[in-house]
Parts: C-alpha cells; sequence; structure tokens
C-alpha cells in the first residue's frame, strides 16, 4: 500500500528570531489540508532541515503531528549513515507515518554505497521509507538500476524523483516500488505514465489548484490535468527562480502566512523575481 496518493506537501518551516512560528505553521498546515492535500513532509528540503536545531527539528514534527490527521512523511537524511539512522529513530518517536531519506551528500558514496546507506538504515527504524534523489543539491545521482536493487530492501516504500530527467523517472517507473514526483512542473507527465503522486512545493501556496490537478491525473483524467499542468507553470517557474525555498517563502508571507526570512545562508527574494512571483499569484487570483 503506498503511503500516499496525489498531492503531498513539502512543508515550508515559519521561523523567526526566536524559532518556529507555529501560529503560522497552524495557518500553513489549515490551508494545504483544507486544499485537499493527502499528506504532509516535514524537514524536507522546503522546510530548511539542514538549519534547524535538534530541539527545532523535533518540537516542529510533534507540532505538525498534533495538529493535522494526515500522513506524516519526515525528511531524516545526511551523509553519516548512523547519524541519519539515530534521526530516522528520533522522527518514528515523534510521531511520523514515513520517512523521506535523502541519498548521501557532500561525501557522496558509490552507487553501490547507497545501496548499503539504505539498507543499513531499513535495518534499524520500522517505518516506511521513501528514498529521495535530488542530484542538484547532492551532487550525486541514484540512478534507476541502482534503486531496483534498493526497493528489494524491507520498509523501502518508494522513491522522490527529483532529478528532473524524465527518462529517469519513466525508468524507475519500470520498477516495481511507488514513485513519487519531486518536480512540481512534471506532475502530470510523470502521474500519466504510474507515478503515486508528487512532493510538492506549490501546494504550500496553491493546494487546491495542485490537489485537483493531481486528483484528475489520477483519476485518468490527463487532458484536464495537463491544462491544469500548463495553467501552474508560471507559479511553478516563479516558485524556482530562486534556490528554493527563498521564493515560496516570500509567497506565503504575500497571503498572510509570515514565514519569516529564509535561515542563511538563504538569503530574501531579489526585486525581479518577487515581481514575477507577483504576476503569477495573480494569474491565479491567490492574491
Amino acid at each position: 500500500m503506498s503511503v500516499f496518493t496525489g498531492t503531498g506537501v513539502a512543508l515550508v518551516t515559519p521561523c523567526g528570531e526566536n524559532g518556529i512560528l507555529f501560529s503560522e505553521t497552524e495557518k500553513l498546515i489549515s490551508r494545504v489540508a483544507d486544499g485537499g492535500a493527502k499528506a504532509l513532509i516535514a524537514l524536507g528540503t522546503t522546510g530548511e532541515a539542514s538549519t534547524l536545531t535538534p530541539y527545532q527539528k523535533e518540537s516542529f514534527v510533534k507540532f505538525v503531528h498534533r495538529a493535522s490527521p494526515l500522513p506524516l512523511i519526515v525528511g531524516a537524511g545526511g551523509n553519516n549513515t548512523q547519524a541519519v539512522a539515530q534521526l530516522c529513530a528520533d522522527a518514528e518517536k515523534w510521531g511520523a507515518n514515513a520517512l523521506l531519506i535523502v541519498t548521501p551528500f557532500y561525501n557522496k558514496c558509490t552507487q553501490q554505497g547507497a545501496v548499503e546507506h539504505y539498507r543499513y538504515i531499513a535495518g534499524k527504524v520500522g517505518l516506511p521509507i521513501i528514498v529521495y534523489n535530488v542530484p542538484g543539491r547532492t551532487g550525486f545521482n541514484l540512478l534507476p538500476e541502482t534503486m531496483e536493487k534498493i526497493a528489494e530492501i524491507k520498509n523501502i516504500a518508494g522513491i522522490k524523483e527529483a532529478s528532473g530527467n524524465m527518462v529517469q523517472i519513466e525508468r524507475c517507473l519500470r520498477i516495481q516500488t511507488d514513485v513519487f514526483c519531486g518536480d512540481d512542473a512534471l506532475t502530470v507527465p510523470a502521474m500519466s505514465m504510474g507515478a503515486k503522486g508528487v512532493i510538492s512545493v506549490a501546494a504550500n501556496v496553491a493546494p487546491s489548484l495542485v490537489s485537483r490537478m493531481t486528483d484528475l491525473a489520477e483519476s485518468g483524467d490527463l487532458l484536464r490535468a495537463g491544462a491544469m499542468q500548463l495553467k501552474l507553470l508560471p507559479l511553478i517557474d516563479a516558485l524556482f527562480s530562486e534556490v528554493n525555498p527563498i521564493p515560496v517563502r516570500a509567497a506565503l508571507n504575500l497571503l498572510g502566512i509570515d514565514t519569516g526570512k529564509p535561515r542563511l545562508p538563504m538569503t530574501e527574494i531579489g526585486e525581479q523575481s518577487l515581481i514575477a512571483l507577483k504576476r503569477a499569484m495573480k494569474e491565479l487570483d491567490l492574491i
């Protein structure tokens, strides 16, 4: 059984000078849940997990768990295998229903090293694991033939494929494992060939539209789903005009959800990018 189908939201982590803004987090969760989201993803790339303290990670996950009955997938990746296994065990205690584990970065590894990384972690935890391939962030591309080996490991529940390479996504779809699209712009093409859904940045901003799009794709109404994908494309482009999550934080601020400033080394959105973002949001009647 899939961890989820349709729209999973890669949550922004609202933060102020004194830490996580829980009242704003509650607003965000209500917005995406009311918009039809099927799962929440905490501590992912969009949540800037790499700049949160251990206490902030714990408190955020526990809050999201209490605030919503939706399946909660917790990002618990890293480049130290034993430390990742411990974070996964902690996330299970905090209320996670599944784990999102990015491939090792910086020190990287061989393809076989990736297999052993996931094998070790899966042996230490009981939750379903979604492998996360995002070579633009990690400098390491998990090949489909490697994922085929990983998919045989107990607890491996699928892959979030964010290589941006449609052919690679297709090759992953040939494997007997669930595939979740990791690029908002490729959601409908991926779902048309069997992807279970998307782990979406755009759904923070336009949850109803993204959820409607994935519902249509899941039901097989690909013409209307494709039309919605094209309708959303200017917003998606604007949300990735600068490094994620810089633009999506700005977009939520425009919607009245105070996410605070991006955490260094992220910076605030540039003037031209903000103009394009506002234009795209106005075209969709979001502001």
